[in-house]
């Protein structure tokens, strides 16, 4: 060996000692170390989403930002333009009605909220076509009617039974068959159990497919560290209040006579004394009766937790692109709130434009496809999350309208009216609307002659 080899190896194994885990070499497995699991299933998943609260916040914030409302299927987008039509159109009364009626949106929602636990979710769709859930569909009568019922399922509830592995199909590589198992996740009173065909499930994740991932799994590892850090801080504050004493015996005790006193072999005594401290533990307002015995306790000094929690929390947040403050409830300035909403709307505008837009389209071509809808160039419809409030755009238009009154010495208008109205998302006045108020010529010679009275 070289002698800068040598060397080389020699250092190596300095730096080793002096930061043990760092380097790739080292054989430490930080997962098993910190008690994360190597590998997360969809089990360890939904539990963390029912009984952590941070991580339910997260979702549940996520999806109650992104379906602020609910939006409009259209036949075609809107321009805005003058001559753009914008009366709802009979064709999009129907099927607004009649996805009110199946509660779409908010099935859609929930297969959101699930796809976000979960890899993926599903959209089980219950169609009027005589045939079972099993068999691939042709083609769907009675229009709108023709689709019954949308049924979110979870990842753990829908599983691929079969591939396609003809190499000359157009779906190979795709499921061939889904398993529905109602009762594999949550309590049903009637659980479901059925084979449904591909045609009449609409997979819910970030790609359209099963490979999705989870949003909770890039901040798992810190959701786990924030139950140890609240889980030993309550403990430690308990064991702090009613710890177990620490029984010292004085070496003049007289342990026969001890063990008279309590009724007790001398074999047993310390059985006995258990019994004592374990009465003792159960309430506040026990009294140990000892004799020849000091019963001391034994205190716990817990750091201050708040700021290891809020370094697992900055992590799990930064992880779900949520401002903290949004995630916790946290309002510590009116500039600091306002840049984390503003942040957080764009965040989930364009969640919903990568993600939740093309799987809503998705079923919107299923349902073209089954005849259910007419074949159109559909556009959907949804509020801008990152408008501005009304009481925002008032305020813009009253510092337009102070900025005019400056300028009105100078005999130059900054901003006209149309300009103003338009900054409060009003359309400009027409010019009747505008000389509402005032009265003509006639009118006021009409106003100023007295009427005459008929005679006699």
């Amino acid at each position: 060996m070289s002698v800068l080899r040598l060397v080389a190896n020699r250092a190596e194994r300095s730096l080793e000692r002096m930061f043990p885990g760092f380097f790739p070499s080292s054989k430490h497995d930080h997962y098993k170390d910190f008690g994360y699991p190597p590998d997360l299933t969809f089990d360890h998943l939904y539990k963390m989403y029912l009984r952590n609260g941070i991580a339910h916040a997260a979702v549940t914030k996520t999806i109650d930002k992104t379906w602020q409302d609910a939006p409009f299927l259209l036949e075609a987008e809107r321009d805005g333009s003058e001559g753009s039509v914008k009366k709802e159109t009979t064709l999009e009364r129907e099927v607004r009605q009649r996805f009110d009626e199946l509660r779409v949106w908010m099935h859609l929602a929930e297969a959101d909220r699930r796809g976000m636990v979960g890899a993926y979710a599903g959209v089980i769709l219950r169609l009027a076509d005589g045939k079972r859930f099993m068999e691939p569909v042709d083609r769907v009568g009675g229009g709108l009617l023709g689709i019954v019922e949308l049924v979110p399922a979870w990842e753990g509830q829908l599983a691929v039974s079969e591939w396609d592995n003809d190499e000359t199909s157009p779906g190979y590589g795709q499921p061939k068959m889904f398993q529905f198992n109602e009762a594999a996740v949550g309590q049903t009173t009637n659980p479901r159990t059925f084979n449904v065909h591909p045609d009449r499930v609409v997979i819910w994740s970030r790609d359209g497919t099963i490979h999705g991932r989870s949003s909770l799994e890039p901040g798992y590892n810190d959701l786990i560290d924030m139950e140890k850090i609240k889980g030993a801080g309550g403990e430690g504050f308990w064991k702090n209040a009613k710890s177990a004493p620490v029984l010292e015996v004085d070496k003049e005790a007289d342990i026969r006579s001890m063990a008279k006193a309590m009724g007790v072999p001398e074999s047993e005594i310390a059985d006995r004394m258990n019994e004592q401290v374990s009465d003792w533990q159960q309430g506040f307002d026990q009294l140990l009766m000892i004799q020849g015995i000091q019963a001391k306790t034994l205190g716990i000094t817990l750091p201050s937790p708040e700021h290891f929690f809020g370094i697992a929390l900055q992590s799990f947040a930064a992880s779900m692109r949520l401002p903290t403050k949004i995630l916790v409830g946290m309002q510590t300035g009116e500039r600091a709130s306002t840049e984390d909403a503003s942040e957080w709307s764009q965040t989930n505008m364009s969640r919903r434009a990568g993600q939740v837009i093309p799987n809503i389209m998705m079923l919107v071509n299923r349902l073209e496809r089954f005849g259910i809808i007419p074949e159109k160039d559909w556009f959907l419809d949804w509020t801008d999350l990152t408008e501005t409030s009304m009481a925002e755009k008032i305020d813009r238009t009253v510092k337009m309208a102070d900025v005019n009154s400056k300028m009105q010495s100078s005999g130059e208008w900054v901003f006209t009216p149309e300009e103003i109205r338009a900054a409060a998302d009003y359309e400009p006045l027409s010019e009747t609307d505008k000389f509402r108020d005032e009265t003509s010529d006639e009118d006021e010679s009409a106003a100023q002659t007295p009427e005459r009275q008929p005679t006699a």
